[in-house]
């Protein structure tokens, strides 16, 4: 075993023993096979175990950013509370660890061909669906399915565009083969569109049922108000300490706080950051502020004017002031932005680029040889989008007046605004969750044919760079392709990111957490309803 790999056992063995995952007895035999000796072992154990969650109780979980037109079928999950609902009541082949790093879900184990373009997953054959039908490949097959094809009209359609075949081998195993090598599709598999639901007879996906196979299963509820869910029995994986999980839609900041604070709800997925200072002296409440990969973003619709002119859009990326907004909106709870959608967080970060800053002379000169002078445009946004979207917005505004332009900031309905604003409206802001990895997020929303290409950007060079940065398993050789790329987003792009937010949610001082949170979603990769317990 290599000096690296008993490093990572050690640091999964203490957060076993923090988490209550692992008794003494095997914490203790496994770091000696990590090369400890077993008087250091017994000594890491008594500064490392936590005690075992407890189990019991209803976690009332209020969550941001739900809608009355959410839906079950995971081809259309959008909003925050699909997306936490989802982590909640369904499972997936694979799934983001505390540490960032990938673990399994339904899937116990998978392996690739020596040039990647072939995936075999092993799945659980302990898992089973709430209907009580065991999980089997048939299943996993149609819901991946459910996601290609020409017909589809699922988000993911991109993530899968380049499989070729999925086959089952015996009851629990799944064969996938690629066009080509794709070195990150079991990462692929943690995206919250591909849930994996029971499949019909006839090889369909029966998603309408809202059965699943997480550690929760659904009572009832109703899309935009609240669901109230109870353990599943048959779940597969660990954790799942609640009795019963209530899941609210709270999209009103001041309601979502108030709610915690008055004790309604157990935790929050979103906190004011302008009153995180305030909350921070509650000794009841405590608030996470953890760094991920998520995005704040404002595409700008390249195939519409003006934003098809690339003067235009290099003259908006520099009206704003990244720092201002830094200081007064998120109060330091990010990191800044440079316009391609690759973060620190994320592997293969291409250091070195040349920031966007603000210099709105520059800005009115590319707005004069554009012919764009007094250049004036609309944005919308709304207050569930981000703490603090709308604020941010009118000072982008104010920013922007030095280099001549007017942005006229148009505040939008919270609810529907994912179904009704983005992807509709030619300039507004976005709240991204975090992706694992560069190729996920380029996939997503930079590909020129993806479903979710935000700003309708396309370009010949990015797109094959991105087809040949997957196969790549050379990470020298890779990293350069995601540096090109993002030069190209940067430059060329319609998309304007002014910063990677930092996740910042806060929970009951009476609700235990790990002591490593998953930073792909707030609350702990949205699995807090699996991963939490109460103290007491």
């Amino acid at each position: 075993m290599t000096k690296s790999k008993d490093t990572e056992l050690l640091n999964r063995l203490e957060q076993a023993a923090r988490t209550g995952g692992i008794t003494k007895r095997e914490f203790i035999r496994y770091s000696v096979l990590a090369g400890v000796t077993a008087s250091t072992a017994t000594g890491l154990w008594s500064t490392k175990a936590k005690a075992q969650p407890k189990s019991g109780g209803t976690f009332r979980w209020g969550i941001h950013d739900g809608n009355t037109s959410d839906s079950h079928d995971p081809g259309t999950y959008l909003t925050r509370v699909m997306i936490f609902l989802a982590h909640t009541h369904r499972s997936f082949l694979t799934m983001i660890m505390g540490d960032g790093s990938l673990g399994p879900d339904l899937a116990d184990s998978w392996e690739a061909s020596a040039d990647a373009s072939t995936w075999t997953f092993k799945i659980n054959e302990n898992a089973s669906f709430h209907s009580g039908k065991k999980v089997t490949a048939d299943d996993v097959i149609a819901s991946l399915n459910h996601h290609r094809g020409d017909d589809t009209t699922s988000a993911a359609k991109a993530l899968l565009s380049d499989v070729v075949d999925i086959k089952k081998d015996g009851d629990y195993t799944v064969i996938v083969e690629l066009t080509g090598g794709n070195a990150d599709f079991p990462w692929l598999m943690t995206d919250y569109h591909l849930a994996i639901c029971p499949a019909n007879e006839d090889g369909t996906l029966n998603w309408q049922s809202g059965d699943g196979c997480g550690p929760y299963k659904i009572e009832n509820g109703e899309f935009g108000v609240q669901f109230s869910l109870s353990k599943h029995d048959g779940w597969h994986g660990e954790g799942a300490y609640f009795d019963n999980v209530e899941l609210i839609t709270l999209n009103d900041p001041n309601a979502r706080q108030t709610a915690l604070v008055t004790g309604d709800v157990d935790a929050v997925s979103l906190i004011e950051l302008k009153t995180m200072g305030l909350l921070q002296r509650n000794p009841n409440i405590t608030i996470h502020n953890i760094p991920s990969a998520g995005a704040i973003t404002l595409p700008m619709h390249c195939d519409t004017a003006p934003f098809d002119n690339v003067d235009v859009r290099k003259a908006l990326k520099l009206a704003m002031n990244r720092d201002d907004i830094i200081e007064k909106i998120t109060f330091g709870a990010s990191t800044k932005g440079n316009d391609f959608h690759h973060s620190p967080a994320q592997p293969y970060w291409p250091d070195g680029i040349p920031q966007h800053d603000y210099d709105p002379d520059q800005a009115k000169s590319l707005l004069k040889k554009a012919g764009a002078e007094g250049l004036t445009v609309s944005l919308s946004t709304a207050d569930s989008v981000y703490a603090g979207a709308v604020d941010m917005a009118v000072l982008y505004a104010e920013h922007a007046k030095a280099a001549g332009m007017n942005i006229n900031v148009v505040r939008e309905p919270n609810d529907g605004y994912y179904s009704d604003v983005w992807l509709k409206k030619p300039f507004c802001l976005v709240s991204w969750g975090a992706r694992p990895t560069p190729d996920v997020m380029y996939t997503l929303a930079y590909k020129d044919d993806a479903a979710w290409n935000e700003s309708r950007w396309k370009n010949p060079e990015f797109n094959e760079l991105l087809i040949k940065a997957k196969a790549e398993l050379d990470d020298n050789l890779r990293a350069e392709m995601y540096r090109d790329m993002a030069i190209l987003a940067k430059d060329d792009g319609g998309t304007i990111i002014p910063f990677f937010n930092n996740f910042v949610y806060a929970n009951s001082s009476k609700v235990g957490t790990p002591d490593q949170l998953a930073a792909s979603w707030e609350n702990d990769g949205a699995r807090a309803a699996s991963r939490w317990w109460f103290e007491s």
